[in-house]
């Protein structure tokens, strides 16, 4: 039977969860925020388990991207009602998660001797990564993301990638629980946290994070080795309402062109303008086309900029890419990258044929056409990984640019969509944890900010405020050799779910047995 004391101890976990993110940027809390969670559920059967998990989950996820019901009401011309149902749908969808997270750990907690200290975090870190690619996946407020100032520990993402601090942070929790009911006994009269289980698994948590501190303080005494290039950032803060509207074209383009050359004035070797600048199609109309090439001839340096370029796929159709081009110093294209992950309902409709009546919940230029792989582009100074948008929150995607041989980091974004909300600040700390998983740079270009620099360390050297206009220039070094998470990916991550399986098996198998 659940208690109002367990509703309330499941909300306030949820309710802690997002102190740990901004705008709050609690994250300390965070290595506690699922003990009242983990309280509620311990002897609960697993209906109760399902739906505390789900109310914790909801209350953490409504808490940390409310911002997604902003585009939608204020671009998409939706009502305020319907913005914030298709809203608390979508938290609904990702409190599955956490309800999931906690029906399976009732039940081990019941039958098997394994502490909440390894539980917990294997637990956790599996549905994170499943939430990551399922249904086209949104990994947004990662357990780990919380930590990304905590630079001497999340170093080792390096290895494990974001996941391994998630980890680190649950594995806490879960000690925590275990040393609050060491003296309860469950059923079968066993200790919830019985004999040397628990105690093999603290001395293990205790040298994990030992050697994980050691091991980013060492990497953060390291220099980057790689050659430095000058990068140039443009903001070109251009309010959203504006971008597409042909009335404000001229004044669009000149916002740009008076921006650059005051960042060409820094002498820079590369020059970043942030996702869809231009407010033409590039290519398609030819005048205005001409007249952007002959300017960017005149700078001397590499453009890389955010345009929507026509593609034509049949006699009689074409459709639209949201892409990045790279222009040479001389106007010629150098490199162009269409992006591959697109905003479900924001850049295309899934199951539109099924489904004809829904449309896309922002304004646009229509369903745009996906890219099919990942494209560095190459230059004398840095061979580029560019990532458009949101494509930047997707560890396993940006690891394929690094693994192709990219040597810096580029994530162009329009973050316009959000006013301001807390998401500007949740997509560029996000970021921190794409440099130090791939040992390479990166360079933020957002058209209304936060626009910036991140070394392969993940030290923020630079930034700018939002809803502002911004040059900022800095010589960054390239990344160096390829980090052991490009190379080899998610190992970690599938280790915690081979490991939860395994669990949950052994226990079901042995439950069958009695």
């Amino acid at each position: 039977m659940v208690k109002k004391t367990d509703i309330l101890m499941a909300g306030a976990s949820g309710a802690l969860l997002i102190t740990g993110f901004q705008p709050l940027d609690y994250s300390l809390i965070t290595w506690f925020a699922l003990v009242p969670l983990l309280t509620a559920v311990r002897d609960k059967n697993a209906r109760a388990a399902l739906f505390l998990g789900t109310l914790a989950g909801l209350v953490y996820f409504l808490g940390t991207i409310y911002w997604v019901s902003h585009s939608m009401y204020v671009y998409g011309n939706l009502p305020a009602a319907a913005s914030f149902l298709i809203l608390l749908l979508l938290c609904l969808y990702l409190a599955l998660y956490t309800g999931v997270f906690a029906l399976l750990f009732n039940f081990l907690s019941k039958r098997s001797r394994v502490p909440a200290l390894l539980s917990v975090p294997v637990l956790w870190v599996a549905l994170e990564y499943i939430r990551t690619y399922a249904l086209t996946g949104f990994p947004w407020a990662l357990l780990g993301y919380s930590q990304y100032r905590l630079l001497p520990l999340i170093q080792i993402a390096d290895i494990t990638g974001v996941y391994g601090v998630s980890f680190l942070v649950a594995s806490l929790n879960g000690a925590v629980f275990d040393v609050l009911f060491y003296r309860v006994k469950r059923q079968d009269g066993m200790r919830l946290s019985a004999g040397w289980p628990f105690a093999a698994c603290s001395i293990l948590y205790a040298v994990a994070v030992t050697m994980a501190f050691f091991y980013g303080t060492e990497k953060l005494r390291e220099s980057g080795s790689g050659q430095k290039v000058r990068v140039a950032i443009v903001q070109g803060n251009i309010e959203q309402d504006k971008k597409w509207d042909v009335k404000f074209q001229r004044e669009v383009i000149d916002t740009y062109k008076r921006l650059t050359i005051r960042a060409a004035k820094t002498a820079p070797e590369i020059i970043v303008w942030p996702e869809t600048a231009l407010p033409f199609i590039f290519g398609y109309n030819k005048a205005l086309t001409d007249e952007f090439v002959s300017f960017q001839k005149g700078l001397g340096t590499y453009l890389l900029f955010g345009s929507v370029i026509a593609k034509n796929i049949g006699a009689d159709k074409s459709m639209m890419s949201n892409s990045a081009v790279l222009l040479s110093p001389e106007g010629n294209i150098v490199s162009i990258y269409d992006k591959i992950h697109l905003v479900p309902y924001g850049e295309y409709v899934p199951l539109r044929r099924f489904f004809p009546f829904i449309e896309k919940l922002t304004a646009g230029t229509g369903d745009f056409l996906a890219g099919k792989a990942p494209i560095v582009m190459k230059t004398p100074y840095a061979k580029i990984g560019n990532l458009i948008c949101y494509e930047i929150i997707f560890p396993g995607l940006v690891r394929k640019f690094a693994e192709r041989g990219a040597d810096l980091l580029v994530t162009i974004t329009n973050d316009a969509w959000f006013g301001r909300t807390s998401a500007p600040y949740q997509h560029f700390a996000m970021a921190v944890f794409r440099a130090i998983e791939n040992r390479a740079p990166v360079v933020r270009a957002a058209n209304t900010g936060i626009s910036g620099f991140i070394d392969s360390r993940g030290r923020i050297i630079r930034k700018s405020d939002i809803f502002v206009e911004a040059v900022l220039t800095e010589d960054i070094a390239r990344g160096g050799n390829r980090s052991l998470y490009t190379r080899y990916g998610d190992i970690f991550a599938y280790s915690c779910i081979i490991i939860s399986v395994l669990l949950l098996a052994a226990n079901i198998f042995s439950y069958e047995r009695r």
